[in-house]
C-alpha cells in the first residue's frame, strides 16, 4: 500500500501541481484508510469495504464537510490506481457524497477593517510589518499562503501590481493600492534583514501562515473587537466591499483567482441587505 501512496502523492505534486497543504490532507485521509484496511491488499478492496470504512467515519460524528473531503481523497486515489492498472474498477464511484450547505463567509465591516489596519502603533518594532500585512491582505484579497510566499521581486511598485503564486501553483497578477504599497515600502525600509522574501519573523526567516494568524489575534485582543477574525476574513471583506461598491462579479472572480464563477457567487448573498435598502429607496411601490 505504501508504494502506491507514495506514487500517488508524487502524481499530485508533479502532474497535478497540488499545494503541499492539499497533499498533506490527502496523505492524512489515505493513511487513515490504509490503517483501516490493515493487511487487505488494495487490489481486493471492493464496495463493501468502502461502506465499512464510511460507517467507521460516521461513527466518529465527523462534520459532513470533513467526511466529503475524505471521500474525495479516496475517490481520487482509487481512480489513480485504476488508471495505473492496479485495480480493474473504482468501487468509490458508487459512494454518495453527503450534501453540503455552503456556509456564508464571515467578513468585517469597512469600519472594522480600518480599525484593524490602523491598530499597529508607530514606534513599536513590529508595527510596520504588521500594518503592511493588513494593508496587503485587504488591498489585494490574496490568501494568507500567497501573502507569506511573496518575494520582493514579486512587487511592481511603479505599476501597482503584485505577482502571486496561487492554488495549483498558478501565477496571477493582482492590482495593489497605493496605501498598501506605501506600507510595504515603509516596512522594507525599516526591517533589519535583507531577504528575497518580504515578510520575516524575528528570527529573520520567512513568516508562516500560523504566525500571521497570531499577529491578527494579538491586535483583535488589543482593540477588543467583538468578532473573531481570521486571515481569510480579509479576503472575504475584500470581495464583499468591492461588490458593495459596484464591482462586477466577473472582475471579482479574476481578482480572487477563482476558477469557477460559482465560487465567487457566494459573496452576492452577503450584499442582500444593501440591495434591499437600494430597492426600498428606489422602487416607487417598495
Amino acid at each position: 500500500m505504501k508504494k502506491y501512496l507514495d506514487k500517488f502523492f508524487t502524481y499530485l505534486e508533479v502532474e497535478k501541481n497540488y499545494s503541499s497543504h492539499t497533499t498533506l490532507n490527502y496523505r492524512i485521509d489515505l493513511e487513515e484508510f490504509a490503517a483501516f484496511l490493515g493487511k487487505t491488499p488494495i487490489a481486493d478492496v471492493g464496495y463493501p469495504d468502502l461502506r465499512r470504512f464510511l460507517a467507521q467515519l460516521k461513527g466518529r460524528n465527523l462534520k459532513p464537510r470533513s467526511l466529503a473531503r475524505k471521500l474525495s481523497s479516496l475517490r481520487s486515489f482509487l481512480k489513480f490506481l485504476q488508471r495505473e492498472g492496479v485495480i480493474q474498477s473504482n468501487p468509490a464511484k458508487l459512494l454518495v457524497t453527503p450534501k453540503l450547505d455552503k456556509p456564508l463567509p464571515h467578513f468585517m465591516s469597512e469600519d472594522e477593517t480600518v480599525q484593524l489596519i490602523e491598530a499597529p502603533q508607530s514606534g513599536k518594532i513590529n508595527s510596520p510589518r504588521d500594518k503592511a500585512i493588513f494593508e496587503v491582505l485587504y488591498s489585494t484579497g490574496i490568501r494568507v499562503s500567497e501573502l507569506v510566499g511573496l518575494n520582493v521581486d514579486d512587487v511592481d511598485f511603479i505599476g501597482n501590481i503584485i505577482k502571486v503564486m496561487g492554488k495549483g501553483k498558478k501565477e496571477r497578477m493582482v492590482p495593489i493600492g497605493d496605501q498598501a504599497l506605501n506600507a510595504l515600502k515603509e516596512y522594507l525600509d525599516k526591517r533589519k534583514v535583507d531577504n528575497k522574501f518580504i515578510f520575516a519573523n524575528k528570527g529573520g526567516t520567512r513568516l508562516g501562515d500560523r504566525s500571521v494568524r497570531n499577529i491578527i489575534n494579538k491586535y483583535i485582543l488589543q482593540q477588543a473587537m467583538a468578532q473573531h477574525v481570521t486571515p481569510h476574513m480579509f479576503r472575504h471583506s475584500f470581495a464583499t466591499h468591492l461588490l458593495d461598491h459596484g464591482a462586477d462579479l466577473r472582475s471579482v472572480q479574476e481578482l480572487l483567482g477563482h476558477v469557477n464563477l460559482s465560487t465567487t457567487q457566494i459573496y452576492t448573498h452577503l450584499t442582500t441587505d444593501k440591495l434591499k435598502k437600494v430597492y426600498d429607496k428606489s422602487h416607487p411601490r417598495a
